[in-house]
């Protein structure tokens, strides 16, 4: 084998405008490119990550399933974007400013969540 790096990750979303807004608006990551079925409704928004890659936000009709933010089942956890130190007390007023509430705290990351439960932490670790 011969794995170069991330390409992508990609999460289903009921929303893909309101899930896309929160990456793209308040998050920053820049709107790369959308999606359409042959009947010309929307599949997906793929938004860039520094460093490359992209996450794709996928179109569903189903209900979000609501879990607690810390939780025992196996499978996906979180997305995790890098931040710098410095900028975690703007981080967390913009998110707050949103209206995003905090999930949880460490001395690293930050925690929240996206508009659809998606668990997203913002993290400066190791850097102190």
């Amino acid at each position: 084998m011969d794995v170069q790096g991330f390409h992508h990750v990609a999460i289903q979303a009921r929303d893909v405008e309101r899930v896309t807004a929160f990456y793209r608006d308040l998050l920053g990551l820049p709107e790369l490119t959308r999606h359409h079925r042959p009947d010309g409704s929307l599949r997906s928004i793929w938004v860039g990550v520094p460093g490359g890659g992209f996450l794709a936000i996928e179109a569903v009709s189903g209900e979000p399933e609501p879990l607690p933010f810390r939780h025992e089942r196996p499978g996906y956890l979180l997305l995790a974007f890098r931040i710098p130190r410095a900028s975690r007390g703007v981080t967390v007023e913009a998110l707050l400013r949103a209206g995003v509430p905090l999930e949880h705290e460490t001395r690293w990351t930050v925690y929240v969540r996206d508009p659809e439960g998606n668990r997203v932490a913002l993290s400066h670790h190791p850097e102190d």
